[in-house]
């Protein structure tokens, strides 16, 4: 008489925690991706703000997998990553990591004017070289260009600095006239110089310095 009755319990307690696994899997579900700062993640999404996919910036735990005519991703499943497009070049820390091509600088160049490279407002993206705080030696910058961006034709070239804000450096043609600057940052007082060597020009700004090839600002 026992057995009978202990067995119907037994029964219901394990219908119980199941019912409670499930439960608990369900608010794992629901818990936000967060990506390892050991990547260095950067915006508000890709390719589009809100968007599950985050652009990675330079680490060494991605140095080998940078490449100058793509943009590095990472995506929180290989669906993610899949969908846009590029080439799947590894796994870290339980992120898909993407190497997705970027907008060539000569993309819709014809009458009807620059088209966008999907998911930006730039007419064109590079990974320039950048230097900060006055050092000699040159890491890698992700960089986009708005061509005819002002009223009297200038463009504007902005660099993602690795402390996630940006540069804007502003052209007239392939002239580099200024750069833009602020009180808060300490750069309201720096000089703006420009050195111009074959079809580039190395722009030094207080202690950045940032080598501009001309193909991005114009095309080419």
């Amino acid at each position: 008489m026992r057995i009978a009755i202990l067995l119907p319990v037994a029964a219901s307690a394990a219908l119980a925690a199941c019912g409670s696994s499930g439960d608990t899997g369900a608010d794992a579900e629901a818990t936000p991706f967060e990506f390892p700062p050991s990547l260095s993640p950067f915006g508000d999404g890709f390719p589009v703000a809100g968007d599950p996919c985050r652009q990675i910036g330079e680490s060494e735990a991605v140095v080998d997998l940078l490449d100058d005519s793509a943009m590095l991703v990472g995506c929180p499943t290989v669906e993610q990553a899949e969908a846009l497009g590029g080439s799947l070049v590894a796994t870290i820390d339980g992120v898909s990591l993407v190497s997705v091509p970027m907008g060539d600088a000569n993309a819709g160049m014809g009458e009807t004017g620059d088209t966008l490279v999907a998911g930006t407002d730039y007419n064109a993206t590079a990974i320039l070289s950048c230097a900060f705080d006055g050092a000699t030696s040159f890491s890698d910058c992700n960089a986009g260009v708005k061509r005819n961006w002002g009223d009297d034709g200038t463009s504007l070239v902005e660099v993602s600095k690795p402390d996630g804000t940006t540069r804007a450096i502003f052209f007239n043609g392939t002239e580099a006239t200024g750069a833009d600057s602020a009180q808060a940052d300490g750069s309201a007082g720096w000089d703006f110089k420009v050195d111009r060597q074959g079809d580039e020009s190395t722009v030094t700004f207080g202690p950045e310095k940032y080598i501009i090839p001309d193909a991005l600002v114009i095309g080419g």
